[in-house]
């Protein structure tokens, strides 16, 4: 994407259903947890680089004996500085200890930190606000009974924090901070504070107090507390959670917006936001890594045993979309083929905006998420090319050209565009920063014949067209192309996304610049007056006033405009721009139909909310969060 966005976090937890000393027996180390959370958490680094934390628990610890242990860094490479903290702490016990302590898995839980059988690890891309150590998950909410303890961290966005927030107060809270991580947890612990309650009372007067905490941790309705706690939130969410007493939890929105998979055998559980960083880490077949269904979660419990339950009715399901065209690792065999078939969808239009030539047409893409759906549209072409020939050598179709040569011609392919070194734009004055930011990407010389050839590049996908504008055209524009075309993977984004990607403020996307241009060139400016005032009319209204605002404009209309935003005034080129349809992606990503970005049709009524919000941040000219 040549348009950087933050976007969804990463999770990865890990339960270790046997004793420790089980895993030093058979493994020889009792660090098999730990590497292998490592190994999850440095496979999934894409989800998040602006910090991390990694949060343990002791099962069955003796009162005296810390049994939490976390740490958080916004460092650079975070994941690989808290691992070396933690392995400071082992080396650190290890002096303290002989070479049979080090196999002796009651000495190792006694005298070594992150020595437990439950992890839960988390990448994090902030949306918005600080980046501190204070913003980083796992949150903690602790209490000096095992059971009360919560750590937990997500890959979420609330729609609906005010509303949390009030929630809270009414239950007689008074919480520190109005953000949605604050407002889930309080609200989970509220409950977990009543599920203990509840079974404290049930057993009162029948046990001793000491004997009744050891029930508690043993009858824990995981799935009560989060039945209770999750009917209110509104968004898209994967939120994981660690209890003091050992149990541990992944909850997953009821429209599967945000994703979670998990693996399961005899020896562990494990979780990740993705398939691959599962098989890396525990070298298993595709085929047994599963995904937790929307509104469910999976729990395990103290004892090891684990389950899927439903927690919120599922609604139609709305998995996110750009996971499969740019988040999400393209090594899962799926999101690979799925990226393949969206380069392949968009041949017709690619071939249509040639007129044909291919033998005059260089073909490329925008490095590096973007390569594979290249792929996909060079296959295209050439089943193109195969469908010809065919014509001509067995159907006998007339053809004016060579016939050799319509056998041997293959697609010009050329890698045109590479990153160069990531150049700090520090020089103040604004034209001197648009030079800087021009040399950000470098390119291929000598390959173009110039004022003949076109150049098509792929990206996947053009959010605010910033950096076609200031860097990619004018980078491939030295090349003298007669003519230059860019080709999106993803189709137009048109609004907000308020369930996990920095994408919230409209004036961010050139679809909507563009739709707004050609309304002002019409004369009629008066419906973004018109749309204002639903929007201030109606608050909480469960329509998106919003896509009036696109609804006079075909897509090509709304492209050729945008193709005249991005072309600067030195660009010698002729500049065309084409998307993807929503039809083609939907039947490239057939199982994943989140597509709120393109159409404005949200799975929830927070996002409707949303969208009107933030045109109405527009039209004012508040340049906030409008969630």
């Amino acid at each position: 994407m040549s348009d950087q966005i933050k976007h969804e976090c990463g999770i990865a937890l890990i339960r270790l259903r046997k004793p420790l000393q089980y895993y030093i027996d058979k493994y020889g180390t009792p660090f098999y947890a730990t590497n292998r959370l490592y190994v999850l958490m440095q496979k999934q680094i894409n989800r998040g680089q602006d910090g991390a934390g990694v949060a343990n628990i002791k099962i069955n610890t003796s009162p005296g004996t810390r049994y939490i242990s976390r740490y958080r860094s916004v460092e650079s490479e975070a994941v690989t500085k808290i691992f070396q903290k933690i392995t400071k702490k082992y080396k650190k016990a290890k002096k303290t200890g002989t070479e049979r302590d080090m196999v002796n898995a009651t000495w190792i839980k006694e005298n070594m930190a992150f020595s437990g059988e439950v992890w839960l690890g988390h990448l994090r891309y902030g949306t918005h606000g600080e980046n501190s150590i204070e913003t980083c998950h796992p949150f903690l909410k602790q209490n000096n009974w095992r059971s009360r303890n919560l750590a937990m961290a997500g890959n979420f966005n609330m729609t609906n924090v005010e509303e949390l927030f009030h929630i809270l107060v009414q239950l007689g809270q008074h919480p520190k901070e109005k953000t949605d991580t604050v407002t889930v947890m309080e609200k989970i612990g509220h409950f977990l504070d009543e599920e203990n309650q509840r079974i404290f009372d049930k057993y009162k007067g029948k046990f001793t107090n000491k004997e009744i905490t050891e029930v508690i941790e043993q009858e824990l309705d995981v799935a009560r507390i989060l039945r209770r706690s999750c009917r209110d939130f509104d968004g898209g969410y994967a939120m994981a959670g660690l209890i003091g007493n050992g149990s541990s939890f992944v909850v997953r929105d009821p429209s599967g917006i945000r994703p979670a998979y998990y693996y399961a055998d005899d020896e562990i559980v494990v979780v990740a936001s993705e398939k691959p960083p599962i098989k890396t880490a525990f070298n298993i077949d595709y085929k047994e890594i599963k995904e937790i269904k929307p509104g469910n979660a999976l729990i395990v419990n103290k004892d090891g045993s684990y389950g899927e339950f439903e927690i919120i009715p599922p609604r139609e399901k709305k998995s996110c979309s750009f996971e499969r065209i740019y988040f999400s690792r393209g090594t899962d065999p799926d999101i690979y083929r799925e990226r393949k078939n969206l380069g392949r969808a968009l041949v017709p239009q690619i071939l249509k905006a040639i007129d044909f030539d291919l033998k005059n047409t260089v073909f490329s893409y925008i490095p590096n998420t973007a390569e594979t759906a290249f792929y996909g549209m060079i296959e295209g072409l050439e089943d193109y090319l195969s469908a010809k020939r065919r014509e001509v050598l067995i159907e006998g179709k007339p053809h004016l050209g060579d016939v050799e040569e319509l056998l041997n011609f293959r697609p010009r392919v050329e890698k045109l565009v590479s990153k160069d070194v990531k150049l700090r734009t520090f020089i103040t004055n604004d034209s001197d920063r648009d030079v800087m930011v021009s040399n950000v990407y470098d390119t291929t010389y000598e390959v173009i014949r110039p004022g003949v050839d076109t150049i098509v590049v792929i990206d996947d996908s053009i959010v605010r067209g910033t950096t076609l504008e200031k860097s990619i055209l004018t980078t491939l524009d030295k090349l003298k192309p007669k003519r230059i075309i860019i080709v999106s993977s993803a189709p137009q984004i048109r609004f907000p996304d308020c369930y996990g990607i920095d994408m919230s403020r409209m004036k961010d996307f050139i679809a909507f610049r563009a739709a707004v241009e050609l309304l002002r060139e019409q004369g009629r400016g008066y419906v973004l007056d018109q749309v204002y005032e639903k929007c201030l009319q109606n608050p909480n209204a469960e329509e998106n006033f919003v896509k009036e605002i696109y609804s006079s404009f075909s897509d090509q209309e709304i492209s050729d405009k945008i193709a005249e935003i991005i072309t600067s005034d030195h660009i010698r080129a002729s500049v065309h721009v084409i998307y993807q349809t929503v039809a083609n992606l939907h039947m490239a990503c057939p199982a994943h139909s989140g597509d709120w970005y393109f159409t404005g049709d949200f799975p929830t009524q927070g996002g409707m909310r949303v969208v009107n919000r933030s045109f109405v941040n527009y039209m004012e000219g508040k340049v906030v969060r409008a969630y």
